[in-house]
């Protein structure tokens, strides 16, 4: 499923217009980015939980120059998924 058959299943399931529908899903895809962005978590009941998770710093490696360097630690979105909602 991608956006648009997400939102005609909202416009449809809810009996609000398109249009309506495709603004509460980016409204709803934005207050999800900025609650990640500031480090915090989304708990769904039945559905999962967003959370960024910080992985260690790795060291990479110049081939031409034959250097290193240590990047910075990646924060890495997460969302497992609800245990009752899992495929079996």
């Amino acid at each position: 499923m991608n956006k648009t058959d997400l939102i005609e299943h909202i416009a449809h399931n809810a009996d609000i217009s398109k249009a309506a529908a495709a603004r509460t899903l980016d409204a709803t895809i934005a207050a999800v980015k900025s609650t990640l962005k500031k480090g915090g978590t989304i708990s769904l009941v039945g559905f999962g939980t967003f959370s960024v998770n910080k992985r260690a710093a790795r060291t990479g490696r110049n081939l031409a120059l034959a250097k290193q360097s240590k990047s910075r630690p990646p924060r890495c979105p997460s969302s497992p998924q609800a245990k009752h909602s899992r495929m079996r």
